[in-house]
């Protein structure tokens, strides 16, 4: 019920239209990348995939998480425009069940642009690498892994949209955090844990323990920044 609700809300914003856009956008880089360079890449001894990645999945993956951070703003932004937000107070639904909507939707939209980006790589290597054996298996396990290290960044930008009445108060924020995990040293594992620093992982090239401990740390993320919105939500409440 609430994701139909949340969908019926951004009919007649961008939102839909961003998502796709930066989708194609991204998955358009490591096609024109190879286009033009495929000469550095070919002659490489590392697995097919795990050079693509390598050259391309950390622009890939920061437009993946601005496109994450605009549209939890623009999903928030609807909301407190004309204090659209107190209306729905007065609803026998709770506010929580409206966050969860939001991030079950933007889950969705997620993995539409992330199975794009999917396609761009497969296409890159069944034409570039058209020995490459294990190609499905390995796009496959690098899919689930990269979706479940993007979610903590989805219900964090969620948090902070959900926080700031204004939309580009919450855009600056998220836009800082991007650019701070940007700057993060990724061989330290520690900083690597900041939710918007997970998405710049990949499964190929690392290291089946840091695999299972990346895995485990984004579950505990997300509990404690659901359960964070939780208490945030009835704190505010009850000071309204």
């Amino acid at each position: 019920m609430s994701v139909s609700l949340e969908c019926k809300k951004i009919k007649r914003t961008g939102f839909i239209p961003a998502f796709l856009g930066g989708g194609i956008l991204a998955a358009l880089i490591p096609i024109v990348n190879m286009a033009v360079r495929s000469k550095n890449y070919i002659g490489l001894s590392n697995p097919p995939l795990q050079i693509l990645l390598d050259a391309n999945w950390q622009m890939m993956a920061m437009l993946n998480v601005l496109l994450i951070i605009s549209g939890a703003c623009i999903m928030y932004h609807i909301e407190y425009a004309d204090n659209a937000i107190q209306r729905m107070k007065t609803l026998p639904r709770r506010e929580s069940n409206m966050f969860f909507g939001k991030f079950v939707l933007i889950m969705g939209m997620f993995i539409i642009i992330f199975s794009i980006e999917v396609a761009a790589l497969a296409f890159c290597s069944l034409k570039w690498f058209p020995h490459y054996t294990d190609l499905g298996i390995d796009l496959l396990k690098n899919f689930g892994y990269c979706i479940i290290l993007t979610l903590p960044s989805i219900l964090l930008s969620l948090v902070i949209s959900s926080a700031c009445k204004n939309m580009w108060v919450s855009l600056g924020i998220g836009v800082v955090c991007v650019f701070t995990a940007t700057m993060l040293s990724a061989k330290n594992f520690v900083l690597s844990l900041f939710p918007f620093a997970l998405p710049f992982q990949t499964f190929a090239g690392t290291a089946p323990d840091k695999v299972m401990q990346y895995i485990v740390a984004a579950i505990i993320e997300m509990v404690i920044i659901a359960i964070a919105e939780i208490v945030f939500l009835k704190v505010r409440r009850a000071f309204e």
